[in-house]
């Protein structure tokens, strides 16, 4: 839609509001990356853990060297050897592996937290990190904040008066909006009947 914005009335966006559905990795990546749009949008995160053990976010990222750093101080790297053909290590998921060495997490007094039932630590690194880290910072303004609240004052839409038991209705994508036109037919044939 935002291209064929773009192509019709030469229109971009600065900035786009949406959910978490438009918080992927990919569409991140296309928004920052590409279109330059700032995404007012929650990051699709998994790499959050529910239990006691360290989640991604307490890996250190080092762009110069193209490692993680643990809480230890140790590196997590996605190769450790030279290749006498270079690797992409990139996985069919978009991600680059990064993982520690078995001899540096066998004696880490931390890995109990860290990486109990695996041998070594691992951090599956997306391509789109750097998009992603933008909205993560994005997400800590005060602009992100109103946008939050605009959003909601416009997907919240009132039901015509024809039918007032059907209070406040969430419209979003496709079926929020079919929902809509129903309820704009509906009112015409309600107001034809009336005046008939």
């Amino acid at each position: 839609m935002i291209e064929r914005v773009e192509q019709r009335f030469e229109l971009s966006p600065e900035r786009l509001i949406g959910d978490m559905a438009y918080g992927a990795a990919d569409f991140l990546g296309w928004m920052v990356n590409e279109k330059a749009i700032e995404p007012h949008v929650p990051v699709w995160d998994k790499t959050q853990r529910n239990d006691d053990t360290l989640s991604s976010s307490e890996f250190e990222w080092d762009e110069q060297a193209n490692e993680y750093r643990c809480p230890q101080g140790q590196p997590l790297r996605s190769e450790w050897r030279a290749f006498r053909r270079p690797r992409t290590h990139l996985t069919q998921a978009n991600t680059v592996i990064y993982r520690a060495s078995q001899a540096a997490c066998g004696k880490c007094p931390m890995k109990a937290r860290c990486c109990p039932n695996t041998p070594s630590r691992k951090i599956a690194r997306s391509v789109h990190e750097s998009a992603r880290d933008v909205a993560r910072d994005i997400a800590k303004t005060d602009a992100y904040q109103q946008s939050a609240r605009t959003a909601e004052g416009r997907n919240a839409v009132r039901a015509p008066q024809t039918d007032p038991e059907a209070g406040r209705l969430r419209l979003r994508g496709l079926s929020g909006l079919e929902m809509s036109f129903y309820w704009q037919r509906l009112r015409r044939t309600c107001d034809e009947w009336r005046s008939g």
